[in-house]
């Protein structure tokens, strides 16, 4: 299989001005998970003659997998000016170790890099890549507008919430795994397959997101715990924690979520608050079922080493610590 890392490390970004490249460098050099491009491959493998690589297919995903992560990790540029973000993957994130007009300039200029990779890929493919690009980007925007609406909020549902994150996270996992399988061959059962496959592993993935986000360990998570509880994020736990509180913890809850000027305290308290409710366990339990649901996706697929390594991924994202 391709080495996408490597792919990533060999894209070129000495160039002028250095104001508007490094802050990219940077950005792609700090790690993640390269969750989305693996995607990518991964399908495409599964679909090329049942599991066996051909290198030309395989190839030719390559292309739409950059410009997955770095659309990506453009997105990530932005929310963390949004959310005035201080870490991201355990470095200071661009807006801090610059400052705010670099970070939004540095990832519009990603934005463009990401689409001159999407150039790259084989012509006869690339209006339905593209087309579906451009869904997800916009999918994508319309996720994050609602996430900020939420914070103004006094009344969001759960339902509400999986909606959010299915646009904001779900569809650029989905796509990554839709667009590798179709360079591939896959046919539109297969496509399909592969999409919902990869709208139930971003709920997941979310949803343990969120609980990490209280529950993980900063040396691993990467970024400071608490911070949705300090900004009154609707996360899963929040929006469980009000719908399954009595009379009283809910009054205490939301006045905690009144409270601007003692983090520390109101992530104790907080955290006490969704321990005496079960909400962990609760989320957890939502995110089992979208991780069942993706794996039973696969079963419309071809079975061999690239499906196999879709259903170790599923168990690996819904136990992941950081």
């Amino acid at each position: 299989m391709i080495d996408i890392i490597k792919e990533i490390e060999n894209l070129d970004w000495s160039k002028e001005p250095k104001g508007l490249y490094e802050p990219i460098a940077y950005t792609l050099a700090s790690g993640g998970k390269r969750l989305r491009p693996t995607l990518a491959l991964i399908a495409a493998e599964a679909i090329v003659n049942e599991g066996l690589l051909n290198g030309d297919a395989i190839a030719h995903t390559v292309p739409a997998a950059l410009a997955l992560e770095i659309f990506h990790n453009f997105t990530l540029l932005h929310d963390d000016v949004m959310d005035r973000a201080s870490v991201r993957r355990g470095r200071p994130t661009v807006h801090v170790k610059w400052n705010d007009n670099t970070a939004i300039l540095s990832g519009d200029q990603m934005l463009i890099e990401a689409y001159k990779q999407l150039a790259q890929v084989p012509a006869d493919k690339l209006p339905q890549v593209l087309k579906w690009f451009n869904e997800m980007a916009t999918a994508i925007c319309e996720g994050q507008q609602y996430d900020v609406d939420f914070e103004h909020q006094s009344q969001v549902r759960i339902e509400d919430y999986m909606m959010m994150i299915e646009k904001k996270t779900s569809v650029l996992i989905a796509n990554a795994l839709r667009t590798g399988g179709y360079i591939a061959g896959a046919n539109p059962a297969q496509q399909e397959a592969l999409y919902q496959y990869g709208l139930h592993i971003g709920l997941a993935f979310q949803i343990q997101d969120d609980i990490l986000d209280v529950y993980g360990d900063p040396k691993t998570f990467g970024k400071a715990i608490g911070g949705d509880i300090c900004c009154n994020k609707k996360t899963i736990l929040l929006l469980t924690a009000l719908e399954q509180a009595d009379a009283e913890t809910k009054a205490e809850l939301e006045q905690w979520l009144t409270v601007t000027d003692r983090d520390a305290e109101k992530i104790a308290a907080v955290t006490a608050l969704y321990n005496r409710l079960g909400v962990r366990e609760r989320a957890e339990a939502i995110m089992e079922q979208h991780t069942a649901l993706a794996l039973a996706q696969l079963d419309k697929l071809p079975q061999n080493k690239a499906t196999d390594k879709l259903r170790t991924l599923a168990a690996t994202l819904a136990a992941r610590k950081s």
